[in-house]
């Protein structure tokens, strides 16, 4: 999938798998691909990279709080 620039979607129907799997499989990947550069990295290239790091992860947070407040106006 991320040799072949395939989409997530794309590689989960073909490795008949739930996308949700794939997309988590390729977090993982990615973190540990770059804990793994790092120390080839320059200062500044790690900087940008655990800066892109936190993008990543505060835009999972929001999401996730929209979902939290979605799924409570659910159930009122």
């Amino acid at each position: 999938m991320i040799e072949q620039n395939k989409p997530v979607a794309q590689a989960a129907r073909e490795l008949d798998i739930n996308p949700n799997t794939l997309h988590n499989w390729k977090k993982k990947y990615s973190s540990e691909f770059i804990r793994e550069s790092l120390p080839q990295m320059s200062e500044d290239q790690q900087l940008r990279a655990f800066q892109k790091r936190i993008r990543d992860l505060e835009e999972e947070n929001a999401i996730l709080k929209k979902a939290m407040h979605f799924f409570a106006k659910d159930h009122r």
